[in-house]
């Protein structure tokens, strides 16, 4: 209730106010030169006859300044007469970036400030600009750069910008740690992240450099990995760089793993009204998946089928949650599908691909203008647009139509990043030197399509690639690759032959049915094959010129829990080369199958078949470079090539290849070691049949070892050596009871 006294109070306030009012019947401009005084008024927002205040006065002030036109304002009202004072902003004639020699950077800096020619200077909007700026320098890991922005006036009010940048040298990573409740040993999550050790033979890599926006990856990787490993609760804590000493910094991710994590009871929630038996798969995942250690990559599982069913068209209009349970490590989820309302995307919008081609991006689309919205397909699409790998930053966002309000739009806007990189890297071991380079670009002429070139020089071989990739030839949602390659190898001091082969590969890989994969392909070789005066008179009868033409066939079954760091799963690949066009008419097939699973705690275990024949149709002789020998990776303990059937000096090879092998980490053995990492194998193998001359078969003779392998993260490279024991063999075999392999990267 008011008292008499708060009541005088509030009456004398009001007629205070209403005091200051005034009627608008003239307004006036001084000082502008270069803005017209319709626009003063216009942004002012008092028009004639307006009763203003004191409030609308400032309002005003505040208006006017916020065009950037003005550096000084002054409004009064007197006489019902609104004068406007002002002091325009010099207009900015030139901008002029010195010390940045690269187009492409300076392009990027005068497209973030705000301070272009034609606009007006503003010393506050300068000091952002050096902001901008500098942040832009860092983003090339430009640390200790120095920005100077001078400014020259000139006539008629006008100004010249001089940007003046000392770039200063680039921040190096001298050290990565790995700090906290890490469980896992530096070694294997330095090889998950992008980001390395600085190395003054490392000239082209520039992942040496420090990078706020590849540490941020960084995180997400490594958060990825914990995730996949169990590990649900697990924290990236901060992720910093220390200062050692001139442009050197130290990189530390602050670990917190927590304890493991296993699915308790998985439930689907659906409406009553939808059909079970389409989502039989989904409950038969979620079944599987109960009582083991939690996994990323079975929730994603989970998603991408009901993603495939929300693509139905009773199912058009829906989405999911997913509730979590989390107690005394153990989750339990409860995915709940809920129908939404009926809306219809009426347009799509894409900004910001200045590079990359629309059609490449709205072919990443799983909805269409005109399709029901529904939330599962629109995340799906976008995460398919990050998946490109082009682009630095998408968002999206949606919105009414103004038209018609039951109608949606949808604007996508992307951060176009580089898309190109170089490559080089050697390796020395007990089998020779090996140096590659290579060039790649994931997004040629902004078409979504991947070119690379590479060339590889070992003891034996002379490589080089040319290789295009359309990941979506024609709209078909099919992949095509096309390969040009020229091939020498140099095997006369181990096989008698030296071969020279040119032509080109023509594939395409598409998924047949769930984790199926099939790939059908021709490959047209020119071949020639010379031989030396030690090779037996049969392999000299081998020597001339060859054209083959085969057809390629793959199926690949990927059941895999992941593609890198697999615990748990398999993968079976199976191979056949038919020919076409050949002399020999070789048919090659080989299979290749491994799988996986953890014994023990962190512990990984594989077993693996491997087979492979080649053949002629129509019984001749294979040629040379046709013969087979047991892959080096299959069979530790020998010198690769100097196993199985000799005719004379020469290791010749045979028509038929098999090993099975058997490896298992040793993660408790010197678990303190962050570089090292410790695995026992057993090794079988055996290789047969000369198609040339039966005498010379080896089939009875099985090569089998034992042994300790040691990958150890060196600060030159990786290096590999292992401690092999073979337990049979044949006396022409060449053994090898040490074998390493040092590799690193420029």
């Amino acid at each position: 209730m008011l008292t008499k006294s708060k009541l005088i109070i509030l009456i004398y306030f009001l007629l205070t106010i209403a005091a200051k009012t005034e009627i608008v019947e003239q307004i006036k401009t001084i000082g502008n030169n270069r803005i017209s005084s319709e626009t003063i008024k216009l942004f002012s927002g008092i028009n004639l006859s307006d009763d203003v205040n004191e409030n609308q006065i400032n309002n005003s002030l505040k208006n006017l300044y916020d065009t950037n036109y003005f550096k000084d304002i002054n409004i009064t009202l007197k006489d019902k007469i609104l004068l406007i004072e002002v002091a325009e902003n010099p207009l900015i004639e030139e901008v002029i970036i010195n010390g940045v020699k690269a187009k492409k950077f300076k392009d990027a800096i005068y497209e973030n400030i705000k301070l272009k020619p034609r606009t007006s200077f503003n010393q506050t909007i300068l000091e952002n600009d050096k902001m901008i700026i500098s942040n832009l320098l860092k983003d090339q890991s430009y640390y200790f750069s120095k920005i100077d922005i001078l400014s020259e006036e000139l006539n008629n009010n006008l100004v010249k910008l001089n940007i003046n940048v000392d770039l200063g040298e680039k921040a190096k990573i001298k050290k990565i740690s790995f700090i906290g409740d890490k469980i896992f040993k530096d070694k294997k999550l330095k090889n998950i992240i992008i980001s390395e050790e600085f190395k003054f033979w490392k000239f082209i890599s520039g992942k040496k450099y420090l990078n706020e926006n590849i540490v941020e990856i960084d995180k997400r990787l490594l958060k990825n990995f914990y995730l996949n490993k169990g590990y649900y609760n697990v924290t990236i804590n901060s992720s910093f760089a220390k200062i050692i000493n001139e442009n050197n910094f130290e990189l530390i991710f602050n670990i917190n793993a927590n304890n493991k994590v296993v699915f308790g009871k998985l439930n689907l929630d659906l409406p009553i009204d939808y059909n079970l038996k389409n989502f039989e798969k989904i409950n038969k995942i979620l079944d599987e998946s109960e009582n083991k250690p939690y996994s990323l990559s079975n929730i994603e599982k989970i998603i991408k089928e009901i993603e495939e069913i929300s693509t139905y068209d009773e199912y058009e209009s829906t989405n999911v949650i997913v509730l979590e349970d989390y107690a005394e490590d153990v989750l339990n989820l409860d995915f709940k599908i809920e129908e939404t309302e009926k809306k219809l995307i009426r347009k799509i919008n894409i900004y910001g691909n200045n590079v990359t081609r629309e059609n490449v991006i709205r072919n990443q689309f799983i909805v269409d203008e005109g399709d029901f919205y529904n939330e599962i397909l629109i995340k799906k699409s976008i995460n398919n647009i990050k998946n490109l790998n082009f682009f630095k930053n998408v968002t999206y966002e949606i919105e009414n139509d103004e038209t018609k309000t039951s109608d949606l739009i949808i604007n996508i806007t992307v951060e176009e990043k580089p898309t190109g990189e170089i490559a080089a890297g050697a390796g020395v071991g007990t089998e020779g030197g090996t140096f590659q380079v290579n060039l790649n670009e994931n997004n040629y002429l902004g078409k979504g399509i991947n070119l690379s070139s590479s060339l590889t020089l070992s003891e034996e071989v002379l490589r080089g690639n040319l290789t295009i990739f359309n990941p979506n030839y024609k709209n078909s949602d099919n992949s095509v690759y096309f390969n040009l390659q020229s091939l020498e190898t140099d095997r006369l001091s181990t096989f008698g032959y030296k071969s020279n082969k040119n032509g080109f590969s023509v594939s395409t890989n598409f998924e047949y049915l769930d984790d199926l994969r099939v790939g059908l392909g021709t490959s047209n070789y020119y071949e020639k094959i010379s031989t030396d005066s030690t090779a037996s008179a049969r392999q000299q009868s081998q020597k001339g010129n060859y054209w083959d033409t085969f057809l390629n066939l793959d199926f690949i079954l990927d059941k895999r829990n992941q593609k890198y760091q697999t615990n748990d799963g398999y993968l079976s690949n199976y191979a056949i080369d038919l020919p076409i066009i050949s002399e020999n008419f070789t048919l090659i097939n080989s299979y290749d199958y491994k799988y996986y699973t953890e014994l023990y705690d962190e512990n990984i275990s594989s077993f693996s078949f491997f087979f492979k024949s080649a053949n002629s149709l129509n019984n001749k002789n294979i040629k040379l470079s046709e013969r087979l020998v047991i892959p080096s990776s299959k069979l530790r303990g020998f010198e690769s090539g100097k196993v199985g059937p000799k005719d004379g000096s020469d290791f010749i090879g045979g028509n038929f290849v098999s090993a099975i092998n058997f490896n298992s980490t040793l993660p408790k053995i010197l678990e303190n070691n962050q570089n090292l990492d410790i695995s026992m194998f057993f090794d079988a193998a055996n290789i047969w049949s000369v198609d040339y001359n039966a005498a010379l078969d080896d089939s009875q003779n099985i090569r089998t070892s034992l042994g300790l392998a040691f990958d150890w993260l060196t600060p030159i490279g990786p290096l590999s050596f292992t401690f092999s024991q073979p337990i049979t063999k044949k006396s022409t075999d060449v053994t090898e009871t040490f074998r390493f392999n040092l590799g690193t990267t420029f």
